[in-house]
């Protein structure tokens, strides 16, 4: 998603000016002018009202127990357990690197975990702040979240689309600033404008922009839409025939499929990817007993073999595919095709008890086996956020991180 150096974080605090204005006591023909006072100087680059900022970044697992609706927020720098209200009736959790989104039938609670990243291309900032329930977004059906670092889109069929700017949900506010009209399968903010998939019987993905305009309409289409990841290279869609790649490059959006190499039947079909955010090597389940590794830079697919799994990520392209076995901790694989004979056996890696540069890391909670959560550093930066099936229970357990 292994021992590392950490800096303290430091606080960033306002810069509170005192301003003493002088007295003049000279004996001048036109009398004393004092100093007058000029502005205040601007806030630090980087400063955030109410966050510490951290020379390192900052990273923190949510976990949500089904049966009791206990959820826990453990902080993976201090090693210190946070507890929050229990939400009850979580069928799914899902996360864009801070935010929690706890799906029940009465809408999405949204939780704040406090720890993220502002990218500003050269170099990036690390946050933690409190903790917080920010509130629940009403919902009818199974919502489909997309976000980016301004704006959370939320997607259901009977309801259709709204948008919440990242910034009221900072001040725990959920009521949606904008609906979009018309039913789509899925919202996605990307490069400053949305990407729109067309719900059942619909051709096209429309790009809007971010107050719902209509800017074109990619011819390629994606039958049967599931599941989506952004990447460096672009928006990946899962179809039923393959991929789609969403790009934009000078200004201009184009869309290119990337098809299975062989007929899939539909439950082995990739549904829903996993990767660590921004890197262009992506994961997804192929039924019940393999694993789908699509190399987007590259535009293939490859199928790995695994044996009955719950989920899989990767921390990237050459990094093994880590399945997690429904019967045993986390184990590595290769990332092979189905054909190739496979290699020798390579034990798993230890668990550890903090994310550490250029490693994997496993990362055992109190109601989950090691689940995989890719933390290998990255220069430049970008969002994670790794999902998770814990064994024994449908709700799953979701970390939350900022970028690396």
């Amino acid at each position: 998603m292994t021992i590392r150096t950490r800096v303290p974080a430091r606080r960033l605090a306002p810069i509170a000016l005192v301003l003493t204005a002088a007295l003049a006591t000279g004996c001048t023909a036109g009398g004393g002018s004092g100093n007058e006072p000029g502005p205040p100087d601007p806030a630090p680059h980087g400063y955030v009202e109410g966050a510490e900022e951290s020379a390192e970044q900052q990273s923190r697992l949510v976990v949500s127990e089904s049966t009791t609706g206990r959820t826990r927020v453990l902080d993976l720098i201090t090693g210190k357990r946070h507890t929050v209200p229990a939400v009850e009736g979580v069928t799914a959790l899902t996360t864009d690197g801070r935010f929690g989104y706890f799906h029940t039938s009465g809408g999405v609670l949204v939780l704040d975990s406090g720890a993220w990243t502002v990218d500003h291309g050269d170099h990036v900032h690390y946050y933690r702040a409190d903790i917080r329930t920010v509130g629940r977004i009403a919902t009818r059906g199974v919502a489909r979240i997309g976000s980016d670092e301004a704006l959370t889109a939320v997607t259901t069929p009977e309801q259709g689309t709204t948008l919440h700017p990242r910034g009221d949900l900072e001040k725990r506010k959920t009521d949606a600033a904008l609906s979009l009209p018309g039913r789509h399968t899925a919202v996605i903010p990307f490069r400053a404008h949305l990407l729109a998939v067309p719900g059942p019987g619909g051709t096209g993905i429309s790009v809007l922009d971010r107050q719902g305009r209509q800017k074109e309409v990619l011819a390629t289409s994606c039958r049967d839409p599931r599941g989506d990841a952004v990447t460096r290279r672009g928006v990946v869609l899962g179809c039923a025939d393959g991929a789609v790649l969403i790009r934009l490059q000078g200004g201009k959006f184009s869309a290119v499929g990337i098809p299975y190499p062989e007929d899939v039947p539909v439950d082995e079909r990739a549904r829903d990817f996993r990767s660590r955010p921004g890197s262009d090597t992506l994961t997804a389940l192929a039924g019940d007993t393999s694993v789908w590794v699509l190399d987007v830079a590259e535009r293939t697919w490859k199928r790995v073999e695994t044996g009955p799994v719950l989920a899989a990520n990767t921390a990237g392209e050459g990094a093994p595919c880590l399945p997690w076995a429904r019967t045993a901790p986390c184990a590595a694989s290769t990332s092979r095709p189905a054909n190739t004979p496979p290699g020798p056996p390579s034990a798993p890696p230890p668990p550890v008890t903090a994310p550490g540069r250029g490693r994997q890391a496993f990362r055992t909670s109190p109601w989950t086996t090691a689940a995989p959560t890719s933390v290998t550093r990255r220069a430049g930066g970008s969002p994670r956020s790794t999902t998770t099936t814990p064994c024994g229970s449908p709700a799953p357990s979701t970390w939350t991180s900022a970028r690396t």
